[in-house]
Order: C-alpha cells, then sequence, then structure tokens
C-alpha cells in the first residue's frame, strides 16, 4: 500500500509555516517569526528549561536551536539564566517583553487553528489530534 502521509506533514508544516509568517505580517507582529513563537510556546508553558528539554519539546536540533536563542536574546525576548542546580549549565527564560506577547501568538494562533480545522467537527479534529499524537510516538520511539 503506497501512501504519502509524510510528505503530507511536510507540506502542511512548510505552508503551515508561511502562512503563520504571513498572519503575523498582516497582524503587524514582527518580534518574532514563525519558528521561534514554536519556542515561544514552549516557554510560555514551561518557563525556565534546559536547552536540552527546550530542544527536545521543540523538536529542534541542539545546534539549530542555539543560534535561534542567541538572535531571541539578542531581540530581548529571552534571557540564559544559571540553573541554580548546575552552576555549569544555563536554564532558557523568557523575557517581560515576551510575556506580553503571548496575547498576540494566542490570536494568531486561534486564525491558524481555523485555517487548518475549516470543514472539521469537534470529533473530527479529536481524532486527528489522537491518529498524530500516536504517530508522533512512534517517530520519538525511533530516536
Amino acid at each position: 500500500m503506497e501512501t504519502q502521509a509524510g510528505f503530507l506533514i511536510t507540506q502542511i508544516k512548510q505552508i503551515g509555516g508561511r502562512v503563520f509568517d504571513k498572519i503575523l505580517q498582516r497582524e503587524n507582529i514582527r518580534e518574532f517569526n514563525g519558528a521561534q513563537g514554536k519556542i515561544l510556546y514552549v516557554l510560555w508553558q514551561t518557563d525556565h528549561i534546559s536547552i536540552i528539554e527546550l530542544s527536545r519539546q521543540t523538536g529542534l536540533a541542539n545546534t539549530t536551536l542555539t543560534s535561534m536563542l542567541d538572535r531571541m536574546e539578542t531581540a530581548g525576548l529571552l534571557q540564559r539564566l544559571p540553573d541554580p542546580k548546575d552552576r555549569r549549565k544555563n536554564l532558557i527564560a523568557l523575557t517581560e517583553k515576551a510575556e506580553n506577547l503571548k496575547e498576540c501568538y494566542d490570536k494568531v494562533s486561534l486564525e491558524m487553528h481555523e485555517v487548518y480545522f475549516k470543514g472539521f467537527d469537534t470529533e473530527e479534529i479529536l481524532a486527528f489530534e489522537g491518529y498524530l499524537r500516536r504517530v508522533l510516538e512512534n517517530v520519538k520511539k525511533e530516536m
């Protein structure tokens, strides 16, 4: 049986990212882009986390994440703080500027949700997300 799930997921990710950036521009949100929004989203859920944990939760490679964090730190969105449990490590923490952007992000995220699920009922959305979680767990096991 030939399937295209991986190809379709990749296309959704790529095109969805461009749509997200387009909405950010339309809403005149210039403080972060879609890729940075993924990092901010995780930090809004769990602030003060290690780079390793942030990498795990975003799915971004450490090398990619490090350069993105550098740019976000320069933009005043986050800061690196010493880990009180291990002075050799840093924790990634949001700044007040980033905290104040959460409402903007939530607005754009809601619009993306409407784009993604136009024509879907609640049962279909929940089932689809359940399937995606299963696929995600399967690929995580291969890591």
